[in-house]
């Protein structure tokens, strides 16, 4: 019962976070509109997280506890960048790339033990333990140089952001639709999504120019 309530709750979380994304996604960023459906993005994803992670050591899923964590993080820090105007960073966030840094190492180990017990989800765990090691490292080298300028904390709030949409979507994917191989479609969103992020990415560094 308890398992039941929670995956419940998980799943109204993850649809309230991906309609929020869509709010967010197609208003003008730094309105109102934009900045209240990032704020119920945020809260549902939080949402999303303390569920998983229950659910995750109720059924020992060490793949899902992994999975949650590093969605969890590119919020997070995506939020953290969005309110820290001074980009000045506090323990929680030097905390927070720490655990994202150590995710990333769990997802790299964990796919080379799935790999040996031939279980075609290493391909995820090694995309995903990649992405968390560079967006982290990404992340720290910003804290490090700051106070930075405008055009850069914005565009580390967007490139968490969109990660953590992209995350959001491919949840909505992996339960809808079977594929073959199955890490397909775990990898989909991120190959299809990645590209406007670099792409919002360079037309925010030019603007900040």
């Amino acid at each position: 019962m308890l398992s039941l309530a929670l995956l419940i709750i998980h799943i109204g979380a993850g649809s309230v976070a991906l309609l929020a994304a869509g709010g967010a996604l197609f208003t003008a960023k730094g309105g109102v509109n934009h900045v209240r459906s990032g704020r119920v993005y945020a809260l549902a994803m939080t949402g999303v997280f303390l569920t998983a992670l229950p659910l995750a050591l109720l059924g020992a899923d060490l793949f899902l506890l992994l999975i949650g964590v590093f969605s969890f993080y590119l919020v997070f820090a995506g939020w953290r960048f969005a309110r820290n105007r001074r980009g000045q960073p506090r323990p929680v966030d030097w905390a927070a790339v720490a655990i994202m840094g150590l995710t990333g190492l769990g997802m790299v180990g964990y796919a080379v033990i799935l790999a040996r017990s031939g279980d075609s989800q290493w391909v995820t765990m090694v995309i995903f333990g990649g992405l968390a090691l560079a967006l982290g490292l990404a992340d720290a080298l910003f804290y490090r140089a700051a106070p930075a300028p405008y055009a850069r904390r914005i565009s580390r709030h967007l490139t968490n952001m969109m990660g953590g949409t992209i995350a959001t979507i491919t949840a909505v994917l992996v339960v809808n639709v079977a594929t073959n191989p199955p890490w397909l479609a775990w990898i989909l969103p991120t190959l299809v999504i990645t590209p406007l992020i670099v792409w919002w990415n360079v037309r925010v560094a030019r603007r900040g120019r």
